[in-house]
């Protein structure tokens, strides 16, 4: 079992920063790809950006050059750097991380990003 916990949401006017975070603890050494993704309501949940163990990053079209996710595998810690945000971005952001071995994927249980002025 995997167990991730978010943070560093919160309210940012547009044009501004924000960096979150995603701790997993549990059987961490199983941990593949680690990712972000955002809900907002009424809408499915889309991918922002996931990252591989081995530090490989992708990005939603909406993100690049905006958001930069990164990893440390020592911490078993993933972390999302955003910025340039806008009122779009606003959002309940989840952490995501999957063990192929298993075939499982983990969610965390979500953090909210507002961006507004």
């Amino acid at each position: 079992q995997v167990q991730l916990v978010e943070s560093g949401g919160g309210l940012v006017q547009p044009g501004g920063s924000l960096r979150l975070s995603c701790a997993a603890s549990g059987t961490t050494f199983h941990i593949n790809t680690m990712g972000w993704y955002r809900q907002t309501p009424g809408k499915q949940r889309e991918l922002v950006a996931t990252i591989t163990s081995g530090g490989s990053a992708n990005y939603a079209d909406s993100v690049k050059g905006r958001f930069t996710i990164s990893r440390d595998n020592a911490k078993n810690t993933v972390y999302l750097q955003m910025s340039g945000l806008k009122p779009e971005d606003t959002a309940v952001y989840y952490c995501n991380a999957v063990v192929l071995s298993i075939s499982r994927s983990y969610w965390g249980q979500g953090t909210q990003v507002t961006v507004s002025s």
